[in-house]
C-alpha cells in the first residue's frame, strides 16, 4: 500500500552536496566510488547509514549527503549529517584525502580534471555531457543543497509553489559561500548561481528563469514547464534517456513522482549546522512558531 501524502511542513527532505580533495594540496580527488566501495564492499551508487544516505554526483569528486526518506523533523539533523560526515572523513584518510564544504572550488579547472561517474546511471551522465559538454563550472565545480518540502495535493501544491517562488530571490543571499572562481574573486558572492543559471543554454527551457514560471495547478506545470522540456531536448535525447522531472534545473523544481518541491538555491557552508539552520530559516517563514514541526 503506498503511503499517505505529507501534508506541508510534517517533514523535510535534505541534500548536502561536499567535494573530495586531497588532504595536502586541496586540489580535487575523483574517487567517490571508492569511498562508497568502502562503504558498502562493493561498488554502488548509494549507501544507507540508517537516517542519513551516502550517494554519488555526476561528478567523480563529489559525494551527497542526504536525509533517508521524510525527516519529520529538522532538528536532529546537524548531529545526524556530522556523524556521517565524521565517518566519511575517517575513509578518505586511507587515501590521504577530505572533504571540502563551500559551494564551489576555489582553484579547479573542470576542462582538464572532471571525470563523470563510470558505474550505473553512468549513460545519464554522459547524455548529459553530451548535450551540453560537462567540462564547466557550471556542472563539475558546483556543491549546494537541496531542501525538499512535500505536498500533499493540488491545493497544497499551489500555495507551496507562489511561497517559494517569493522566497527564492532572497536564499541565495543568505547562503552564498562561493566568491572564488580560478583563483580569482569573481567579484560575486554567489557565483555558484551565475554559472547554474547559464549551465543549460543550449536548451534554455531546462532552466528558464531560475525563479520557475507562476503556475499553482500540476496540470499547469506539466504543460507550461515539463512537457515543454522534454519537446525541447527530444531532438538532442532520442532515447529519452533524460526526459524526466529531475532534468528541470530551475532554482526551485516539482517533483509529482515524490510530491514535494527542491529548492536548489543555497550554496553549502561550511558545516552541516550551518546548511540546516539556513534550511530551517527558509522553512520557517511558511510556519507559524507555536504550530512550529521543525524544531522542539
Amino acid at each position: 500500500m503506498a503511503a499517505a501524502p505529507i501534508s506541508l511542513f510534517h517533514a523535510f527532505g535534505v541534500e548536502l552536496e561536499y567535494m573530495i580533495v586531497d588532504a595536502r594540496t586541496l586540489s580535487v580527488r575523483p574517487i567517490a566510488d571508492e569511498v562508497l566501495k568502502a562503504a558498502a564492499g562493493q561498488i554502488t551508487s548509494e549507501v544507507e547509514c540508517g537516517e542519513i544516505a551516502w550517494s554519488n554526483e555526476l561528478a567523480l569528486h563529489v559525494i551527497e549527503l542526504k536525509t533517508n526518506g521524510p525527516a519529520p523533523s529538522l532538528a536532529p539533523l546537524p548531529t545526524l549529517f556530522q556523524e556521517q560526515v565524521t565517518r566519511i572523513q575517517e575513509i578518505l584518510a586511507r587515501y590521504d584525502a577530505r572533504l571540502m564544504p563551500t559551494a564551489m572550488h576555489p582553484w579547479m579547472n573542470p576542462d582538464q580534471e572532471l571525470r563523470l561517474w563510470p558505474h550505473d546511471y553512468n549513460p545519464v551522465y554522459e547524455s548529459y555531457n553530451r548535450i551540453f559538454d560537462c567540462r564547466g563550472h557550471g556542472w563539475a565545480n558546483l556543491q549546494s543543497v537541496h531542501l525538499n518540502l512535500p505536498f500533499a495535493d493540488d491545493e497544497e501544491f499551489g500555495r507551496l509553489h507562489a511561497a517559494i517562488r517569493l522566497l527564492l530571490p532572497i536564499l541565495p543571499a543568505l547562503a552564498a559561500s562561493s566568491p572564488v572562481v580560478e583563483r580569482r574573486l569573481s567579484g560575486l558572492l554567489d557565483t555558484r548561481m551565475e554559472t547554474y543559471r547559464s549551465n543549460s543554454q543550449r536548451i534554455p527551457s531546462i532552466t528558464g528563469a531560475v525563479i520557475p514560471e507562476p503556475v499553482f495547478t500540476r496540470k499547469d506545470y506539466q504543460q507550461r514547464i515539463l512537457e515543454r522540456m522534454y519537446a525541447d531536448i527530444a531532438p538532442h535525447d532520442p532515447a529519452g534517456i533524460l526526459q524526466h522531472e529531475w532534468l528541470n534545473s530551475r532554482g526551485a523544481i516539482t517533483r509529482f513522482d515524490r510530491n514535494t518541491i527542491e529548492i536548489r538555491v543555497l550554496d553549502v557552508q561550511e558545516c552541516p549546522l550551518a546548511d540546516v539552520a539556513i534550511c530551517a530559516a527558509a522553512a520557517a517563514v511558511h510556519i507559524q512558531p507555536k504550530a512550529s514541526p521543525i524544531l522542539p
